[in-house]
Formats: structure tokens, sequence, C-alpha cells
């Protein structure tokens, strides 16, 4: 049976350490509602994408899917803290950038959409400053704020929360005993929520069951996506494997992301791939691989039957490219799974992008959207939020 929320694990144990961390995440949440605490606003659309759990939820994939929708009008930028990256403060990513100099989600974006800004800097204020005065970047439309859900010190124009439906929050704990970064009351800052990563075969019932459970307000919004995935492509090299031919494949997996047991949920039962065909190797999320980890994948797939292939994430695959001392058999057997999200109930998709383009539309600078007519105007006057936004929708 599937049940929403499968991969929560509680350490009841430490549930006490919870209670004093959400002590001093409750005080800090409080000093920026009074005001003690400054938020600040700019005159340039800026969307933020986040979530409130520690661990994967789908962010690049739907920073990606914004990146698509708006990038033909919009002069882009993203705005990522670039996290593990070797360098400091603000980095404005180059063809010369490299995934030690931006980190490796910003580095895959940067190398997936050539024509936009990526940039990264911890103190976020001072990142979109950067982009909206500097030179190179000063042509910004709109920008999208990676993982900033809880970096209250920028007031974004859209906060949009993803949750991923193999860890609801409605049923976790805040840390150390569940994955919570701050009460489930933090929610409500959110312009729209997105359940992410949600099985193809949902039923009407259990949308309205999960839209009830969120209990949201009704100035937020409820989307559901799902992930699609793309022929498997070689990392070095040009050729492609169609997914219904991996399941005749014999398949190292290779990963180094939060959520390993999602791609094997996809694999086994979206792609019909037999469980017993698929050897697991997993790394800590980012992990940095060293000479040691690369003569263990080497030995590793050398044991493995002819015909084999490794198969690892766009996001691995920004660490592998430039690896020295992978055995050529590796180099020539080892293909990324692309992936895009794909909303799922009727017309989501049109009301979503409806709502993000309204906003870039009204409030940017210089966007091709500004000097088209408003042939779709929103029904509605009023911004999404709670009154407080700087920015109108």
């Amino acid at each position: 049976m599937r049940i929403e929320g499968d991969f929560i694990q509680i350490n009841e144990w430490l549930t006490p350490l919870s209670w004093l961390y959400g002590l001093g995440v409750g005080i800090r949440n409080q000093l920026f509602e009074l005001g003690i605490l400054p938020q600040q606003s700019f005159d340039v659309p800026v969307i933020s994408v986040g979530n409130i759990t520690v661990g994967g939820s789908g962010k690049t994939p739907h920073v990606e899917y914004l990146i698509r929708l708006l990038q033909d009008e919009s002069k882009v930028a993203v705005l990522s803290r670039g996290y593990k990256r070797k360098s400091r403060g603000y980095q404005l990513a180059t063809n010369d950038s490299t995934m030690h100099t931006i980190g490796d989600e910003p580095y895959q974006m940067q190398q997936k959409f050539p024509t936009i800004h990526v940039a990264v800097d911890g103190n976020r204020c001072r990142g979109i400053r950067h982009i909206i005065n500097d030179e190179q970047t000063n042509d910004t439309d709109v920008i999208l704020l990676d993982d900033a859900f809880q970096h209250r010190y920028v007031k974004p124009g859209i906060n949009i929360l993803l949750v991923d439906y193999h860890r609801l929050i409605i049923y976790d704990k805040l840390m150390p005993a569940g994955r919570l970064r701050e009460p489930l009351s933090g929610k409500d800052r959110a312009d729209i929520v997105i359940i992410t990563k949600c099985p193809k075969d949902l039923k009407p019932m259990e949308f309205r069951v999960l839209s009830k459970a969120m209990d949201l307000y009704p100035y937020q919004s409820l989307f559901f996506t799902t992930l699609e995935y793309a022929n498997a492509k070689q990392l070095f090299g040009e050729r492609e494997i169609l997914l219904q031919e991996l399941r005749s494949r014999q398949i190292m997996l290779l990963t180094g992301i939060a959520s390993p047991k999602q791609i094997i949920v996809d694999m086994t039962q979206e792609m019909n791939i037999n469980k017993s065909n698929i050897n697991m190797m997993t790394f800590a999320d980012h992990h940095q691989f060293n000479s040691k980890d690369i003569a263990n994948i080497n030995n590793a797939f050398e044991n493995m039957p002819e015909g084999s292939i490794i198969v690892t994430t766009e996001k691995d695959a920004t660490r592998l490219k430039d690896l020295q001392g992978l055995s050529s058999k590796v180099k020539e057997n080892i293909y990324t799974l692309p992936i895009k999200v794909k909303f799922m109930e009727d017309k989501q998709e049109e009301t979503f992008n409806n709502k993000i383009k309204d906003y870039v539309r009204k409030n940017s600078r210089n966007s091709i959207l500004v000097k088209r007519k408003d042939d779709n105007k929103s029904k509605d006057g009023n911004h999404l939020g709670n009154g407080t936004r700087t920015i109108s929708f």
C-alpha cells in the first residue's frame, strides 16, 4: 500500500532536543515578524524556491522549470548560496567557472542554461544588490532564489514552498527528532505550496485528502508535481539509452544526493526495472569524490557483468565530469538520467504559469512581458500572500 510521507523516520528519544531547537527557531521567526530583524524588498521581481525540511525536495528541477518558463521573455538570474563551494562572497558564474567555485547545483544550471545569469552568495541581500547594480547583470528582469525559504532577510514577491510527497511536513517533527528546519507554521509564509515527487497514479480522492491535510490559507495556492525522466545520456559521449532498454541492463546506481530512495522508487515502479538488477553505490549529499572513491567506483564496476552500465543523476554528473582517474570502461558506460517537473491535475500547469508570468510582467523593469498587451489579465487584482508584499501581483 502506498502511503504519503513514507520516507519519514522519527527519532522520538530526541524530542526534548527538538523542543529546544524549536524554541530558538521560533524566537528568530518572531523577531522577523516584529520587524526587529529587518527584511529587505527590491524593485525587481524576486521568486524564492525552498523547503522547511532537511534533504532534497526537488528544488533544482523546479527552479529549472521556472527558468524554462521565463527565459524566452525575461532575462533570468538565479541566486544560490553555492553550498560546499570553495570560494567566498559573491561570485558570478562565467564560462571559466567550475563546480568548486560556484557549487554543483549552480554549475549544473549554468551549463544547461548559458543565456541566464547564475550567481552565488551566502548573503542573499548582497547578492541581489550585485545582480541589479553590476554592469554584467543589471539587465536582469527576475531573480530566482534557490533554497531561500529560511533566508528571511529578503522579502520575495513570491515565496514557493516545496513539500516532498514522501516526506510530508504534516507528519514530520523538528530536528533532530525529525527533519523539519522550522515549525510547521512556517508554511504559512508561502504564497504557493507544491507537493513534489508525487506518484503518477494519484487518484482525485487522494488530491482532495492531501489538500485538506495541508490546511492552507485561502491566499495560498496548492499544486502537485511529479518527476519525468528523459532517456539516459552518456556523460562522456553522445549516446543515449531509451528508458525501456534499461530494464535489460545490470545497473550500478551511483548517487551523492539527499534522497536516493526516490530514484529507486522511480526506477523500480515507474520504469519497471527489477530491483535485483540495481546495485547501489551511495554517498552523502554534495559529496566531493576523492581518489579512494574513484578507485572503489572503478573496482565495483569492473566486477559487474559485461553490458552493465552506471546510472547517475545530473547533479552528481557535475562532480563526476572533471574527475581524474575514472577508468576508460567507467567513462564509456556512465549515463545520466535527466529529469523535468510535470504538473499533475488538469489546468494546474496553466494556472501556475499564469501566476508566475503575471507577477513578472507587472513588476519587471525591462521584460518583454511588460511591453506586451495584457490579453489574459488576472481576474483577481489582489496579490498573493498575507498583505505584506511590496510588489504587486
